[in-house]
């Protein structure tokens, strides 16, 4: 349940920066933006970053991302050398 709700709490913020770019507060070409739109993309980005961040370890928790987690497969070892004991020089 909490993984569903960082989600929807994640991308809605998202939502929020792509009303800002089509409302006109920030213009890519010619760029121009006002002070409000700045910073209120830059504190919707950074709601959305903390959001995903605990979505991110709810999933790491529940085992959902353990196809990052993989370790390579230990060779196997090699047996023990069995060496004879070096001939003594006469």
């Amino acid at each position: 349940m909490m993984l569903v709700l960082s989600l929807v709490l994640g991308i809605i913020p998202l939502l929020g920066v792509v009303w800002i770019l089509t409302s006109g507060m920030i213009t890519l070409w010619p760029f121009s933006a006002t002070v409000d739109g700045l910073f209120m993309s830059l504190i919707l980005l950074a709601l959305a970053g903390c959001f995903f961040l605990n979505a991110y370890w709810e999933m790491n928790d529940d085992g959902m991302l353990g196809f990052l987690h993989k370790k390579k497969a230990a060779a196997a070892p090699a047996p023990p050398k069995t060496s004879a004991p070096a001939p003594k020089a006469s």
